[in-house]
């Protein structure tokens, strides 16, 4: 897009920060001083983390950052650039090796004829030309029958996913769950085989972080079940059929290298040597590339992108005046499989609805007491805990314990482009309650029988 577009749109008086404060709530004097201190800096970098991305137009936000860091030449040097902030400490590895159900690893497009041949031959199946399905479309995909088996790897999608009670009617509806995972969590008790999985401390691999940093993981004690997590996938695929000849990582790495332009020049002798590296490396760059877009992009001088404001359809209402967004905190990983079980519950036991004083004057609530958190997709019940860290009209909860059912309210909705789901808006009231929702009656009883079904120790 050519600059004289993008200088339209910027001086368009619909964009102005006085026509955004009405939306944002923050002051034009306040965005206009911000935009004058990073452009002014010298160097100026971009942080974000989720509550960019878990909304509707998260792709939207995150090239407007992009529009922004190009326009004031903010890339391609140290000290700059556009940064995210990864939720765990293999997201980017994870998007690097193809976890898009549209792209093959190294961000390359499924519908690329030759990149397609590449890998069938060394694969030795056709890949489809077609993108698959990202987990939203994978559920409703289910409750139509056409989507009947998934094989889950160290996520618990039962408890992180939003709309819970439409996750749990897929499960129920698949012919095949298979659960990989340190712990008999959420998900697995809708599995219908469970492989034990391995810690950090039982594998060998690497992990990629946001810099892309590729870094070596070397096990300290072999795994308690006997197998790392790469050693189940492999005997499962040679059960089913499918021979795969790895006898250790470094020999997954060596297909990557093969597979990967930006990973050519990538192994576990290289990263021993350097003790990282980060990607690209090939032979253009032999020991990585500390900084990307030096000069220039890959596409050459980069693509300014209109990112017009599109509001989320989530809305409040008179029967749901409130806004709920949602979140962690430091003491519970993610949702809290691992460190639920550990003495941390003594910093975070529970998870509670944040709410002003305000509004809690409002609807009777006091500090403790117990609230029925209702929104267009569900009900729960949490103890509330008043505080002005929060804006009136807001409220936050935390998903930590499964128990609280805090994604049993949040919506369907999601990122046009990515589907992450939009976990920050989700329009809800809140009423003083007695006595827990349905839905934790009803995932009480379950729970109860699924631990029935288990051995008992001996």
């Amino acid at each position: 897009m050519r600059y004289g577009d993008v200088a339209a749109f910027i001086c368009d008086a619909r964009n102005s920060p006085e026509a955004m404060a009405a939306v944002t709530g923050v002051p034009a004097t306040s965005v206009r001083a911000a935009a004058r201190l990073y452009a002014g800096a010298g160097n100026g970098a971009i942080y974000y983390g989720l509550g960019v991305t878990e909304h509707s137009q998260g792709s939207t936000m995150v090239m407007a950052i992009a529009n922004l860091a190009m326009i004031t030449g903010n890339l391609g040097r140290p000290g700059v650039g556009v940064n995210p902030l990864r939720g765990q400490n293999n997201v980017q590895g994870a998007c690097d090796m193809g976890s898009f159900p549209h792209e093959l690893p190294g961000y390359r497009h499924v519908s690329d004829p030759a990149v397609r041949a590449l890998f069938s031959t060394q694969w030795g199946v056709p890949i489809e030309p077609e993108p698959g399905l990202r987990i939203p479309n994978m559920f409703d995909a289910a409750l139509d029958g056409s989507f009947r088996g998934l094989y889950v790897q160290g996520e618990d999608i039962a408890q992180s996913d939003p709309d819970t009670q439409h996750v749990t009617r897929a499960l129920r509806a698949m012919e095949c769950i298979i659960v990989q995972d340190l712990f008999i969590n959420e998900t697995a008790k809708f599995a219908h085989i469970f492989f034990p999985g391995s810690s950090f401390l039982e594998k060998d691999g690497t992990f990629t972080n946001a810099e892309r940093r590729i870094s070596r993981v070397r096990k300290v004690m072999p795994p308690l079940a006997g197998l790392a997590d790469w050693e189940v996938t492999v005997r499962l695929s040679n059960a089913l059929g499918y021979a795969m000849h790895y006898d250790h990582p470094s020999q997954i790495m060596d297909e990557i290298a093969k597979l990967t332009p930006t990973f050519t020049g990538v192994s576990y002798d290289k990263i021993d040597r350097l003790g990282s590296i980060q990607w690209p490396c090939n032979d253009k760059a032999p020991e990585g590339t500390q900084v990307m877009h030096v000069g220039e992009f890959v596409r050459g001088k980069g693509r300014f992108v209109i990112t017009e404001y599109v509001a989320t359809q989530e809305r409040t209402s008179r029967a749901y005046p409130l806004l709920l967004t949602t979140g962690r905190i430091l003491s519970q990983y993610n949702v809290g499989a691992q460190t639920r079980r550990t003495k941390n519950v003594v910093w975070h036991g529970e998870d509670r609805i944040d709410i002003h004083p305000h509004d809690a004057e409002q609807r009777g609530i006091t500090d403790g007491d117990w609230v029925a958190v209702k929104s267009r997709a569900g009900e729960t019940a949490l103890r509330a805990v008043l505080t002005e860290r929060i804006q009136p009209g807001v409220v936050y909860t935390t998903f930590h314990h499964p128990e609280s059912g805090a994604n049993v309210v949040t919506t369907e909705n999601s990122d046009w482009a990515t589907n992450c789901p939009e976990y920050k808006v989700t329009a809800v009231q809140l009423v003083k309650v007695s006595a827990p929702s349905e839905w934790q009656r009803r995932f009480g009883d379950f729970t109860e029988q699924q631990h029935d079904l288990l051995p008992k120790p001996a």
